[in-house]
């Protein structure tokens, strides 16, 4: 991999002898070769249907519960 300028001569920031004047930093390199070391495999699972089907029931017994409310109302 190569920076992305590599020639003294266009690096900003330079002064006449090719040095960086104080307190310039360099410019960061062009990028990141691999890895530092390998990702832990991810424990996350999807849900299984009984959560939806709780929630499911949840609103059914909620929308039940106002509809019965305008018809006691009504």
């Amino acid at each position: 991999m190569t920076t992305p300028d590599p020639e003294p001569e266009r690096t900003p920031a330079l002064d006449a002898h090719h040095t960086l004047p104080g307190g310039d930093t360099p410019p960061a390199e062009g990028g990141i070769f691999g890895i530092s070391h390998p990702e832990p495999v991810e424990l996350r699972q999807a849900w299984g249907p009984w959560p939806a089907v709780l929630i499911v029931l949840l609103a059914l017994a909620v929308s039940a519960l106002l509809v019965g409310m305008v018809f006691y109302l009504t």
